[in-house]
C-alpha cells in the first residue's frame, strides 16, 4: 500500500503552479521493505479475504466535505459507518456516523449537506398460502437495496421512498439514482417499478423521502439519461439482458425515436458521458461511422446524428468520460501504459501528472470526484501492488491525504508486475502483464486468460493474481488478439480464431515469460473464467506438453452447442445475438469443421493434464450444461477431472465465503501438479 509513504510525510508540498511537482517525499526505494523484495514474507491465502476496509469516498460538490464509507464488520455480521471529514483539515478529527449492522454498498453527495448511502436491507416475510391451497408456504427473506439520505449537519436521516409501502413491496431495488439534479438541492431522480413491473422514473425528495413519478417506461425499459432534469435518452433491454436498444427524445418532443442497438456485455460500444450547455446536445462515448476506436462525441437529439470523435486515441478505446460535481465534461479516460486522460481543460493535466508522480508512475490514478471550482479532487489509486486507496488532493493548500483503503495489504508483501511486449509467431505484437511472486525468484507459471473475449486485462491489482503469486508462482495475463480496448480492428483479428490465433498469442506470451525470467517450463498451468475457461480447456487440448493442469470456471466446452443454445435463447429483432456470435465464433453450418476442431469437448481424448471444472447452476451466460458435457467427455476418455457445481449462483457471481473456498481448491490442485 501507499500508506507507508503517507506515514513518512502526511503533508506533501508542491512546487510552483507551473510544474505542480511533488517534493519532500521519499523515493520508492527508500520505503521500508521496498528494494528488499527477496526478504518479503508473502501473505497467506486467508489474508486476501479479510472483511472490512473502505468501500467508497465522496467529495461534496463545493469541495468542503469528504465522506468515507467504511465496513467494520464481518461477512456474517456486516457493520457500516461513515466518517465525515472537513476538507480544510483533511488529516484532522473525523466525525463518525454509525449505520449499525447493515450491509453497505456505496456513497455519494446529493448536496453539500445531504449524503446518500446505498445499503442492503433484509426483511423476513411470513409465508402465505398459494392461491387455491390450504398449505402454508415457507417463510423467506427478501434482500432489497435502498438509499438512506443523511443530513450531516443535524444528524437526521430518511429512507428514500420510505412512505410508499407499495413501491417497497414490488421493488427489490430502490437504490438507483440517475440524476443528482445539481441545480435542485432537495431532489434526485430515481428508478422504481410499477405494480405491472414496468419501470418508472421518480422525482424523490431527499429530505423526507417522498416520491412523485414523472416518467413511465415500457416493458423493457431499464434506465434513462437526463438533460436539465428532463429524460432525453431511454435504454430498453431484452429479456435475457444481453442487448439494449437506445431511444432519444429532445426536450419539447413527445415521441421516443430509435437511435441504435448495442451489446450490454461482451462487446459494449456505447455509454453516456454527460450533458452539454446546448439544449438537445449530449455527450456519449460510441463507435460510429465505421471508426476503429470508441471515442467521446456529441449526440444531437433532434437529428440523432453523432458528432466527430473528440480526443480519439489510435488503437485505444475510451474507457469513460470524466465530469465534475455539476456534470460538466472534463475529459476522457484511456488506457496506455497506465490510465491516462485527454482533458478538455488543459490545466487539469498538470494535476494528474503530479498525482501520477506521487505514485511513481506505478498506479492508475482515477479522478473519482472533482469539485465545481476544480481545486479539490478525490483520486482512487490502484496498481499491481496497490489494492485500491482513496486520496484527497487540495491543489491550493498543497495537501495530499490518504482517506481510506480497500484492503489492508502492504505493497512490499505483494508481487510486482511488468508489461511485456510479445512478438507473436505471425509478426504481430500484443501486450501481456507478468506478475512475480513477492520473493521474485523463478518458479512455476500460471497462465490466466481473461473473459469476454472482447474485454481486456489491466496492469492493476487483481486478487486472483496476487493469491497465486503469494504461493511462489508467476502469473501471466495476455491481451491476445480478439481482446477489447484496442479498437475494433484488434478485436476482429480474433473473430473466428478462437481455436488457433487467440490461443497462439497466449502461448507466445507464455514462451516469452519463461525464457526472459528463467521460469520452470515443466511447471505451467492455465486457468480462467468464461472465455478464459474456454481458453484453459483449449490450451490443454493444444499443448499437452506445456500445461500440467487446467481450471475452467463457467467455461465453454463446445462451440457448436453454445451457438445452438444462443439461437434458441435469442429474443432480439432479426436474431442479432446469433449474428453477433456467428461473426465472432463461426457459422455452425459453413464453419462446422473449424468449430469442431476448436471445441475442447470434442477433443477430450487429447488432454493429458488434470482438469477442474467449476460452474454456477443458474448461469445465464454460459449454460451449466457446457461443463456437464465437458465432464462427461473427459470421463468417457478416462481423463482426470473434478467437477464443482455451485447451487443458486450464476456466472461466477459467488459470494466472498464461497469464493475463498473455491480459491483454496484451485491452489490445492496447482500445488499438487507443481510439486
Amino acid at each position: 500500500m501507499w500508506r507507508a509513504r503517507m506515514e513518512l510525510s502526511r503533508r506533501s508540498l508542491f512546487a510552483g503552479a507551473g510544474a505542480i511537482g511533488l517534493v519532500g517525499l521519499p523515493a520508492r526505494g527508500a520505503q521500508a521493505g521496498v528494494g528488499t523484495q527477496a526478504a518479503a514474507q508473502p501473505y497467506g491465502l486467508a489474508d486476501f479475504f479479510q472483511p472490512g476496509g473502505t468501500v467508497g469516498v465522496g467529495l461534496s460538490p463545493s469541495g468542503t466535505r469528504i465522506a468515507a464509507l467504511q465496513e467494520i464488520g464481518t461477512f456474517e455480521k456486516p457493520h457500516g459507518v461513515i466518517d465525515i471529514i472537513d476538507a480544510s483539515d483533511s488529516e484532522g478529527p473525523r466525525r463518525r456516523i454509525d449505520l449499525g449492522e447493515i450491509e453497505i454498498q456505496s456513497i455519494e453527495w446529493a448536496s453539500d449537506r445531504r449524503l446518500l448511502v446505498r445499503v442492503f436491507i433484509e426483511n423476513r416475510v411470513d409465508g402465505r398460502a398459494p392461491t387455491g391451497s390450504n398449505m402454508r408456504a415457507q417463510d423467506y427473506v427478501i434482500r432489497s437495496r435502498r438509499i438512506v439520505s443523511f443530513d450531516v449537519e443535524n444528524g437526521t436521516s430518511t429512507i428514500l421512498f420510505n412512505d410508499d409501502r407499495r413501491a417497497m413491496r414490488r421493488n427489490f431495488d430502490l437504490g438507483t439514482v440517475i440524476d443528482l439534479l445539481p441545480n435542485d438541492t432537495d431532489h434526485v431522480l430515481m428508478l422504481a417499478r410499477e405494480s405491472d413491473g414496468v419501470l418508472g422514473l421518480h422525482k424523490v425528495n431527499i429530505n423526507d423521502g417522498t416520491a412523485e413519478r414523472i416518467e413511465r417506461g415500457n416493458s423493457g425499459t431499464f434506465f434513462w439519461h437526463t438533460q436539465g432534469g428532463v429524460p432525453v435518452l431511454r435504454r430498453d433491454i431484452n429479456s435475457r439482458g444481453t442487448m439494449e436498444t437506445l431511444y432519444a427524445r429532445a426536450q419539447g418532443e413527445t415521441e421516443w425515436r430509435f437511435v441504435r442497438r448495442s451489446r450490454v456485455v461482451d462487446a459494449p460500444d456505447f455509454a453516456w458521458v454527460g450533458e452539454t450547455e446546448r439544449p438537445g446536445v449530449v455527450l456519449v462515448s460510441a463507435r460510429a461511422g465505421g471508426e476503429d476506436v470508441e471515442a467521446v462525441r456529441e449526440l444531437d437529439l433532434h437529428t440523432l446524428a453523432f458528432g466527430a470523435p473528440m480526443n480519439a486515441r489510435e488503437g485505444r478505446d475510451v474507457i469513460y468520460g470524466l465530469t465534475d460535481s455539476a456534470g460538466k465534461y472534463l475529459g476522457a479516460a484511456y488506457y496506455g501504459d497506465r490510465l491516462e486522460y485527454a482533458f478538455a481543460e488543459p490545466a487539469l493535466a498538470a494535476h494528474h501528472r503530479a498525482l501520477n508522480r506521487f505514485f511513481e508512475d506505478d498506479c492508475d490514478v482515477h479522478l473519482t470526484d472533482v469539485d465545481n471550482s476544480r481545486g479539490r479532487f478525490v483520486a482512487y489509486a490502484i496498481g499491481p501492488r496497490e489494492p485500491g486507496s482513496w486520496f484527497f488532493y487540495d491543489s491550493a493548500a498543497r495537501v495530499v491525504a490518504n482517506i481510506g483503503s480497500r484492503r489492508d495489504l502492504a505493497m512490499e508483501r505483494l508481487g510486482a508486475s511488468e508489461t511485456l511486449k510479445v512478438a507473436t509467431r505471425d509478426g504481430a505484437t500484443v501486450e501481456a502483464y507478468l506478475t512475480a511472486p513477492p520473493t521474485g525468484r523463478p518458479g512455476p507459471l500460471v497462465v490466466l486468460p481473461h473473459g469476454g473475449p472482447e474485454l481486456r486485462d489491466y496492469r492493476a491489482f487483481n486478487r486472483q493474481v496476487q493469491v497465486l503469486a503469494a504461493q511462489g508462482w508467476w502469473v501471466l495475463q495476455a491481451n491476445f488478439r480478439g481482446s477489447g480496448g484496442y479498437g475494433l480492428g484488434f478485436a476482429q483479428q480474433g473473430w473466428k480464431r478462437w481455436g488457433d490465433r487467440m490461443q497462439e498469442d497466449i502461448e507466445d506470451a507464455a514462451a516469452l515469460a519463461i525464457s526472459t525470467k528463467g521460469l520452470d517450463a515443466d511447471r505451467v498451468a492455465i486457468m480462467g473464467t468464461s472465455y478464459g475457461g474456454y481458453a484453459a480447456l483449449m490450451g490443454a487440448v493444444r499443448r499437452p506438453d506445456l500445461y500440467k493442469a487446467a481450471i475452467s470456471i463457467c467455461g465453454v466446452g463446445d462451440l457448436i452447442d453454445m451457438l445452438e443454445w444462443e439461437k434458441r435463447q435469442d429474443d432480439t429483432p432479426g436474431a442479432q445475438i446469433v449474428d453477433f456470435w456467428t461473426k465472432r465464433i463461426g457459422d455452425p453450418v459453413a464453419d462446422r469443421m473449424m468449430l469442431e476442431a476448436a471445441s475442447p469437448r470434442r477433443r477430450a481424448a487429447e488432454i493429458a493434464c488434470p482438469i477442474l471444472l467449476v460452474h454456477g447452476a443458474d448461469d445465464g451466460v454460459v449454460p451449466v450444461v457446457q461443463s456437464h458435457r465437458m465432464r462427461d467427455a473427459l470421463r468417457g476418455a478416462r481423463k482426470e477431472v473434478e467437477y464443482v457445481e455451485i447451487r443458486d449462483f450464476g456466472h461466477a457471481d459467488w459470494e466472498e465465503p464461497q469464493q475463498k473456498v473455491l480459491t483454496e481448491r484451485y491452489v490445492a490442485l496447482l500445488r499438487r501438479v507443481f510439486a
